[in-house]
């Protein structure tokens, strides 16, 4: 169900049941990517290791061309802000996940850590969230610590943890019209405004002290029960007894 394939089949069904509510543009694209990448899987048997890269790239390049395309087409209204909620809370979650991958799973040696393998290997996590020009921009030297601030506790950069968190709780509020002078609503709001001050009052050491996958992992669970409450309060309705 995660492969790419999978995933952008229940974009294009999910694209399909609202296509009265979103743009011709949206439609095109997603059903265009969708068939034009089922042509490509079904002949990808023979293929090297080049092609691969090359096709994941043509992945990458579409989605991003796909948010540019939602962004130019579609009313700032509730549909939207969900929208935009949703592809902001996966976007934290991703951006975790490919850290703790380098910091959990990809962990060298002791006496590789700063080796030259190792910067390499933390350089490709920067560059698989298209964030390794922006952090050059204000880092001068490639260091984990840097890269782990960088990516969770900037809030200029688009991706970062705290960045995303403070974009997806505007839209989270905008739907129920909430004004924050007067507090959160619904529990989905409680716990996004817990969540982004929590890391709002996080520093670099902080998250070092507790230990970098220790912290991601209780970030990814609580990320998840913003989500599970978002459906919780807006779509798991009850029926009328």
């Amino acid at each position: 169900p995660n492969s790419i394939l999978s995933c952008l089949y229940s974009a294009r069904e999910n694209a399909r049941t609202i296509r009265e509510s979103i743009s011709k543009e949206m439609w095109e694209y997603v059903n265009q990517i969708y068939w034009k990448v089922k042509d490509r899987v079904e002949g990808s048997k023979n293929w090297e290791i080049s092609r691969y890269q090359g096709f994941l790239e043509e992945i990458k390049s579409g989605s991003q061309l796909f948010y540019g395309i939602v962004d130019s087409t579609i009313t700032r209204g509730e549909g939207w802000h969900f929208g935009q909620m949703g592809k902001l809370l996966e976007r934290a979650d991703k951006t975790t996940r490919f850290l703790d991958v380098k910091y959990f799973t990809l962990l060298p040696d002791i006496d590789a850590i700063g080796s030259p393998l190792d910067l390499l290997l933390w350089s490709a996590v920067l560059k698989s969230v298209s964030a390794y020009n922006m952090f050059r921009q204000q880092y001068k030297v490639i260091s984990p610590t840097h890269i782990v601030e960088f990516l969770i506790l900037d809030k200029s950069f688009p991706r970062s943890v705290v960045h995303c968190l403070q974009e997806a709780e505007l839209s989270l509020y905008a739907i129920s019209g909430t004004s924050f002078d007067h507090g959160y609503s619904n529990q989905a709001e409680k716990k996004i405004s817990k969540l982004l001050s929590e890391i709002e009052f996080t520093e670099i050491e902080d998250i070092l002290k507790t230990g970098l996958h220790q912290f991601l992992d209780d970030f990814q669970s609580k990320n998840n029960e913003i989500g599970q409450t978002v459906f919780n309060t807006y779509f798991d309705i009850k029926p009328v007894s």
